[in-house]
């Protein structure tokens, strides 16, 4: 049986990334392509988000936000981070 490989990442976004539904479209964007974690704005304008699914399901998600309206994305740092076994869902978390 094949079985799919589960990773989890931390990314903090940087550019025009709050004030104009970053994170409302990252928990669509999250919901629909099947990945767990979370997301926030951080008091410095960027926006911090674990995610968690497949390499590919990630890369899904980012691109969904890559091409977002009034969403603009300068630079990325992402760390591999260790796996929540028991996460589920993805939430839009409030400072």
């Amino acid at each position: 049986m094949f079985r799919k490989h589960i990773v989890r990442k931390y990314i903090r976004f940087y550019g025009q990334v709050q004030a104009v539904g970053f994170r409302w479209r990252a928990t669509q964007a999250a919901r629909a392509y099947g990945v767990s974690g979370w997301v926030r704005n951080e008091y410095d304008d960027s926006v911090s988000m674990e995610i968690q699914g497949t390499e590919r399901q990630i890369d899904d998600v980012v691109s969904s936000l890559e091409r977002g309206s009034y969403i603009r994305i300068d630079r990325m740092e992402v760390k591999t981070i260790a796996v929540d076994p028991d996460e589920r869902g993805f939430n839009d978390k409030y400072r």
